[in-house]
């Protein structure tokens, strides 16, 4: 019952690691690692998965997150089949809070970097405008090396401890204490919800696969994703209705059973009482606005 598989990408002579990945999908492997990731989803679409929020994701996603907080940009099923000939395109960059030296981030220069990376904890999400720039800067900083790549990794952080348009993901209890010695279920249950959620998974299915028993089961789950297990998989239907609803040619009904619910009805209150609003309306919103 490990965290999340710890990553990290640095070497020790560098002082941080950008990498654009062009692959078939994005790693599906629920982890975390010491390092702040700054991630700009350039092609793809999925679902996000980053402490305890799940949203569906496509181009023009860029998230912050801090040392330690699990997350993972699981891509739609239809990217594991190379028939379909789908493929992904991003850019990530990896820092530690040390990068330009112990205790750089603590002179009162840097200040508003550090309150930056003090709210990246819960993850941010980057929007509007600031989206746009900062993704331009680090498709810049691709091709960049030495010297010329820190001065664009602090002007990066400077446009994003300025702005005023970055949204906090998780929610302000959340947080993930677990050793890391622990064996890693988490990967494999995310995998096989991802894949099932449009049939019938009751809490026994999914904690046998798990080997544990239901009520150990239950407990692992919220200790990790803070909600229950029927909680968490009405938020996979959730999001995955949110993406179908985007689709002119799909009609409510459609949207309810492709996303695994057994009936409109419960669809409907799941989706009020989760986004305050019906799927009709939400649909007619999305529509109107683009």
């Amino acid at each position: 019952m490990k965290a999340p598989l710890q990553k990290s990408r640095i070497p020790e002579n560098k002082a941080f690691v950008i990498r654009e990945m062009n692959d078939p999908y994005f790693d599906k492997q629920w982890h975390a690692h010491p390092e702040y990731q700054l991630v700009a989803i350039l092609r793809g679409s999925g679902t996000r998965y980053i402490g305890d929020h799940i949203k569906p994701f496509k181009g023009g996603d860029t998230v912050l997150t801090g040392p330690g907080l699990p997350h993972v940009w699981r891509s739609d099923n239809a990217y594991f089949d190379p028939e379909n000939g789908l493929d992904i395109h991003g850019i990530v960059i990896y820092f530690p809070d040390n990068f330009l030296g112990a205790g750089s981030l603590q002179k009162e220069e840097f200040e508003e970097i550090t309150n930056l990376l003090i709210h990246a904890a819960r993850g941010l999400e980057i929007t509007g405008k600031t989206n746009e720039k900062v993704t331009k800067m680090m498709k810049e900083m691709v091709s960049m090396k030495r010297i010329p790549s820190i001065i664009m990794l602090l002007h990066i952080l400077q446009v994003l401890a300025e702005s005023t348009e970055l949204v906090p993901i998780t929610q302000v209890n959340y947080s993930y204490n677990h050793p890391t010695t622990e064996k890693d279920k988490m990967g494999d249950i995310l995998d096989f919800i991802l894949k099932n959620f449009k049939e019938k998974i009751t809490l026994h299915e999914v904690a046998s696969l798990a080997n544990m028993s239901e009520s150990a089961f239950s407990r692992y789950f919220k200790s990790r994703v803070n909600k229950s297990f029927s909680d968490f998989l009405g938020d996979v239907r959730i999001s995955n209705a949110r993406k179908l609803l985007q689709d002119e040619d799909l009609n409510i009904s459609q949207v309810c059973f492709e996303s695994g619910f057994p009936t409109l009805s419960n669809f409907n209150k799941q989706f009020k009482d989760r986004l305050g609003k019906t799927p009709l309306n939400y649909k007619k919103e999305f529509n109107e606005h683009f």
